[in-house]
């Protein structure tokens, strides 16, 4: 056994979110029939054997399956070890770095944005942000995670002076322009931009689609599952939700039709499918130095708006919208 996977495991208790473990060995407990003292045991063997974190044992639902059946999970630390390999720490600096990003993937991009350098400097560029068609300005932090230190803004609220400093006081160094996203992707969830993350492999110079995911917010102006946001499967050749929608939180059950909304999800067609393949593969070549990314895509009334690229796609919104282990996916390349 590797020495590594000791290492991953002290990480793992350093950083585990212990109130989320309380609730899911509560909830694994009542499922499985089993002690929670077996069951944390377990989780705790699990992370040296076949290389996940504690918390992605009961996210995969170890409790119920067989060795076989596990696997099968690409879990954190495999992730982390294929991630390092096909996106090297001195490329992936293009995709952590959003300033960085939305300058070398400029031509992939319409709406208006700055850092807070060139908006101090340009009062053209900060007026014409304040004046977008939105009426909303999404204020970041360059490199903020998972859709944390990302606001969203009215742009009434603020004279040109006004947003520069309140962007200073909240460490926000990057203003976009809000993407007003399609209509009919507005009628099924509206508190927030639902992205579409098509997942890429470049292979002997070549684009392979792993799988892509609709991100479904509810009630959140993120769409991540890490916010409690839902993610379903799409069918990669004809732009279908072909699932549920699903939580990360393994207490929640499966949602068809929106929570909200009151819109089926199942069954939903992502509009301009085939403009949003395209422009997730022309993104992979243009990036060829990180060869594994997971593209985050709105979806516009005419077309499709690349919102980010991810160097450490998520194991979770790739694995639970299919309810499979798909590490053999990987293994491939690996």
């Amino acid at each position: 056994m590797k020495l590594s996977r000791f290492l991953y495991l002290f990480y793992y208790l350093r950083k585990l979110d212990r109130d989320r473990l309380k609730l899911f060995l509560a909830y694994a407990s009542e499922a499985c029939g089993k002690s929670k003292i077996s069951i944390l045991s377990d989780s705790i063997c699990s992370v040296l054997i076949y290389n996940i974190s504690i918390l992605d044992y009961f996210y995969f639902r170890f409790f119920q399956l067989d060795k076989d059946q596990r696997r099968q999970w690409a879990g954190t630390g495999f992730l982390y070890e294929y991630q390092l390999k096909m996106n090297p720490k001195d490329s992936r600096d293009l995709l952590e770095d959003k300033n960085k990003f939305l300058r070398h993937f400029s031509s992939f991009i319409d709406r208006k944005y700055g850092d807070i350098a060139r908006l101090s400097s340009d009062s053209v560029l900060l007026k014409a942000l304040l004046a977008n068609d939105s009426g909303k300005l999404v204020l970041k932090n360059s490199h903020g995670q998972v859709g944390a230190e990302v606001e969203v803004v009215s742009c009434e609220q603020f004279s040109p002076e006004d947003l520069l400093q309140y962007m200073r006081k909240h460490s926000y160094n990057l203003a976009e322009e809000y993407v007003i996203q399609h209509p009919s992707i507005m009628e099924l969830s509206a508190s927030g931009l639902n992205t579409v993350r098509i997942f890429t492999q470049l292979h002997m110079n070549e684009v392979v689609y792993l799988g892509a995911r609709f991100r479904i917010s509810v009630n959140s102006p993120v769409d991540n599952m890490g916010a409690g946001n839902l993610a379903a499967s799409v069918n990669i050749e004809t732009g279908e939700v072909n699932g549920p929608g699903v939580y990360s939180d393994i207490t929640k059950t499966d949602e068809n039709i929106h929570p909200v909304s009151g819109k089926s999800i199942y069954g939903f067609k992502i509009p301009h499918w085939k403009a949003l393949l395209e422009m997730a593969k022309q993104a992979a070549l243009h990036s060829p130095e990180n060869r594994s990314v997971g593209w985050d895509i709105a979806v516009i009334k005419d077309g499709p708006e690349l919102i980010e690229g991810n160097h450490n796609w998520c194991k979770l919104l790739w694995q639970l919208p299919v309810k499979e282990g798909m590490k053999s996916e990987l293994e491939k390349y690996f």
